[in-house]
């Protein structure tokens, strides 16, 4: 099961820019106003060779306090129920809040491991402050500043200590496809049409998929896990914040599976969610196919299809060797082509190339179109491999590895899915020294 680290906490002490400081990245925007992060933010964190994903819940409303209390009971009851593990941020310039006490309330509640984490603890009269954070009753206290980054490595230390043993997750002999998606863009309808069964609830309703599913796929010669973030929602949670719900549900399935069928609703297009969950996959190194369904429902041309592919590879740039499959989980259009564009994809993301081929393709390229010297220093690339991964990944050696620049990286990674067919499949190159 993957490993989902929610940062959970009233609005304005920190949690983006602590979530900045943990995925290396600015991904959040950090404001002084409460309530500023108003989408989720998900991604990777990297710590002592182990990684998991966090989540920044946000605090997104805006009124009395009494209508901050009621969303930020609701989200956190959705990530005690959906993360592995909890980090409650509070802050040590206002103390201990009625907000804070009931956000405590709702975590002291879960036999979940909570990290509770005073914030903006920067010089050594602060940490005197936080002492009255103990009265939470959550356990340890981590002193850090978001800001500067003390004290977030003693956090991420316990935090990696936590995570499961990978030798205790079994993998799975299948390969698992993953159907993603914001709510009510066909997901479900879509698993129905491919197993031709009702396998799981279907109505117009966003948020009627609950719990993340496994099918078996056994057609045609072609054998896989589908695996849909679907179910069927209980009256008990019909008051959750179904958008962050489908988020959490989307992170684990991202994170378990082979290949991510991003599936888009063709009336709306590609949506900053669409994206956020695109680019984790592709930071996570997964497959990736686009699905726009629906596609019935368009209007369409003779250049309604190239017109809409190039606006999505535009959005996607600069990883646009993804496939964008065009179909209708109604009437099954073209419905077959997921499960040989997925299967391709999938194989792709296995696939090796010798060494010796690797550097008589590359190396007369590389000899002809040379990276751009650099205040006269000349970089030289001798020797390209591939390195035993579990995803594609070359390395250069060269002189001076330091000085390759983004662009002519990108050249050579060009020139690489020219050659070998990686479509679907995000490539790593790293450049070492000779």
């Amino acid at each position: 099961m993957a490993n989902v680290v929610a940062i959970v906490g009233r609005p304005n002490v920190g949690k983006s820019t602590l979530f900045n400081r943990l995925t290396e990245s600015r991904a959040a925007i950090v404001d002084e106003i409460s309530g500023v992060t108003r989408d989720r933010h998900y991604g990777k964190c990297e710590w002592n060779g182990r990684d998991f994903t966090v989540i920044d819940t946000g605090g997104y409303v805006k009124g009395s306090d009494d209508i901050f209390e009621a969303e930020i009971r609701k989200q956190v009851e959705i990530a005690v129920e959906e993360a592995s593990m909890l980090i409650f941020v509070v802050d040590v310039t206002t103390g201990v809040t009625d907000l804070d006490k009931t956000v405590a309330n709702l975590l002291r509640r879960t036999k979940k491991k909570i990290f509770l984490v005073a914030n903006k603890v920067d010089n050594g009269e602060r940490e005197t402050w936080s002492a009255e954070f103990y009265s939470l009753g959550l356990g340890d206290l981590y002193n850090v500043s978001a800001v500067n980054g003390s004290g977030t490595g003693d956090l991420l230390d316990d935090v990696v200590k936590a995570l499961p043993d990978d030798e205790n997750i079994l993998p799975d002999l299948l390969p698992k496809l993953a159907i993603v998606g914001r709510p009510n863009v066909g997901k479900s309808s879509l698993l129905n049409a491919l197993v031709g069964e009702d396998r799981n609830i279907v109505t117009n309703i966003a948020g009627t998929t609950r719990d993340a599913l496994h099918t078996e796929y056994n057609k045609f010669g072609y054998n896989f896990l589908l695996v849909d973030t679907a179910g069927v929602r209980k009256k008990t949670k019909v008051h959750e914040d179904l958008e962050f719900y489908s988020v959490m549900r989307s992170l684990k399935a991202i994170d378990d599976c082979n290949v991510m069928l991003l599936v888009l609703d063709a009336q709306d297009g590609i949506e900053s969610q669409d994206m956020n969950l695109f680019r984790l996959a592709e930071k996570n190194h997964k497959g990736l196919v686009i699905i726009v369904n629906k596609w019935d429902l368009v209007e369409k041309d003779n250049h309604t299809v190239a017109a809409y592919e190039e606006k999505i590879r535009e959005k996607i740039s600069p990883f646009k060797d993804v496939p964008i499959l065009f179909v209708s989980a109604l009437t099954k259009q073209r419905i077959f082509k997921i499960v040989e564009t997925a299967n391709h994809v999938f194989n792709n993301t296995n696939k090796k190339i010798k060494t010796r081929d690797l550097n008589d393709f590359m190396l007369p390229i590389v000899e002809s179109q040379p990276p751009p010297a650099l205040n006269g220093h000349y970089i030289k690339i001798k020797y390209i491999t591939m390195i035993p991964t579990k995803f594609p990944a070359f390395a250069f050696f060269c002189n001076q590895p330091q000085l390759v620049k983004d662009s002519y990286k990108r050249f050579l990674e060009n020139k690489l899915r020219e050659q070998y067919d990686f479509s679907g499949v995000p490539i790593e190159l790293y450049f070492r020294q000779k």
